[in-house]
């Protein structure tokens, strides 16, 4: 008996529509592919565009222009002291009591004490400070008049952004009729302005939404990555080139192995509560400081790296070492010469991820300390400080209208911390690749 021919057999009817079949459920099974890229980019792009949208405002600040008379009544015979005394003298002037004479002379038909007080409330609490900065870097001013521009307070941004209505009835708003007048008569003056808020970029935490910054919270954050990144990598590479390398396998060592894949697993709380018994409880080191947040984000991010590392160091080809040893190398020379150097580019990547997942934590900061209220800007590793992501949880938090769009305006700033730090190891893993 004759055998068919195999393409009679797949011309048959029924051959045909399995085919069909085939091919439907094979075009089906890449629509699903592309909805679901096309659903998740859909979804990161709403996200981060409700982000931008709360976000942007936060980038722009409003400032009323003062014309001050700085009176020397106020500040005695500057002539005649010496730097230290002058300066005690500024810091003791009533630079608040300028700003009221200011608004007056502007506004000359405000004369009770209620509608006085009103009046001043339009301006941040932070222009006496730009006022007294100005007397300590121009002695000069004393005992003439000068025009100021000055934060103007949250309030008034948020009448000038469109989130305070003129036609909302006056008991469901912080500002009465007569401070919208009054801001609109300062607009129509030309002594209002909206312009970028430096503010933000340049200053620490406040209790005022107009005058807070994340430069505070973006130092702490630095300052823990470095004592982070200065524990982690020389600790987790020496520690993954041991096992991979030189440790022998025996039920030590694999107890150690599953220890170390159990660690990665833990949550992160767990390591706060570790540096909150160990570092702050028994060692006493300062609370709130980037040295204990480092030290406790090293202990959660340790794991990883070593895991990360051993992977890159068993993904070097073994004819590498072979080669090496076989040129008379001795086994620290395979591994210095030889090993690391090709496992570096992927060690690099276990790093930025341990370190992202580091700068995003907030729970192990919380147990250390690092939510409290910090004004000052960190100067060192055992300064009182806080971080990005610990600054978002407190404005998002605070019950003030104006703190939702800084808590927007720092997931931005975190965000793009997360791209520099990204960018950089892309640079340096394409760096040490190209030399191989």
């Amino acid at each position: 008996m004759t055998e068919r021919d195999p393409r009679e057999r797949w011309a048959e009817p029924e051959m045909q529509a399995r085919l069909r079949r085939r091919h439907a459920a094979e075009r089906r099974f890449r629509w699903m592919g592309l909805a679901a890229i096309a659903a998740a980019m859909a979804s990161l792009a709403l996200l981060l565009g409700s982000i931008v949208a709360n976000g942007w405002p936060a980038f722009r600040a409003t400032e009323i222009r003062l014309d001050v008379a700085f009176d020397a009544e106020v500040f005695g015979s500057v002539e005649e002291m010496e730097r230290d005394e002058f300066e005690r003298a500024v810091v003791r002037g009533d630079f608040g009591a300028l700003v009221r004479q200011a608004l007056r002379a502007r506004f000359p038909d405000v004369t009770s004490r209620g509608d006085v007080r009103a009046l001043q409330a339009l301006v941040s609490s932070g222009a006496r400070t730009d006022l007294r900065d100005a007397v300590l870097r121009d002695p000069s001013l004393i005992g003439r008049s000068a025009s100021f521009w000055v934060p103007a307070d949250d309030e008034v941004e948020r009448y000038r952004k469109g989130e305070t209505l003129r036609e909302t009835v006056q008991a469901d708003r912080s500002l009465s009729d007569a401070q919208l007048d009054w801001i609109d008569a300062l607009a129509a003056d030309g002594r209002l302005r909206t312009t970028f808020n430096t503010r933000f970029l340049t200053s620490g935490d406040s209790r005022e939404p107009e005058l807070a910054g994340v430069l505070g919270a973006v130092m702490g954050s630095l300052l823990t990555l470095v004592v982070t990144l200065s524990i982690v990598f020389p600790l987790g590479v020496s520690a993954a080139v041991h096992l991979e390398e030189f440790a022998p396998r025996n039920r030590f060592t694999d107890l150690i192995e599953v220890n170390i894949n159990n660690l990665a697993a833990v949550p992160s709380i767990v390591f706060g509560l570790l540096g909150l018994a160990v570092f702050l409880n028994a060692f006493h080191l300062p609370r709130s400081a980037p040295l204990v947040g480092g030290l406790t984000l090293a202990l959660m991010t340790l794991p990883t790296l070593i895991i990360t590392g051993r992977l890159a160091i068993q993904a070097v080809p073994p004819s590498i070492r072979e080669a090496a040893r076989g040129l008379g190398a001795s086994p620290l020379q395979v591994v210095s010469h030889h090993v690391l150097p090709l496992a570096l580019p992927g060690i690099l990547t276990g790093t930025i991820i341990g370190m992202a997942r580091a700068l995003g934590e907030t729970a192990p900061l919380l147990m250390i300390g690092m939510v409290a209220f910090i004004v000052d800007v960190p100067g060192g590793f055992t300064d009182a400080a806080t971080a990005l992501p610990v600054q978002i949880f407190l404005w998002a938090d605070s019950p003030e209208r104006a703190f939702v769009e800084k808590t927007s305006a720092a997931i931005l700033v975190l965000l793009g911390f997360l791209i520099v730090m990204n960018a950089a190891a892309i640079a340096l893993r394409i760096k040490f690749e190209k030399q191989w």
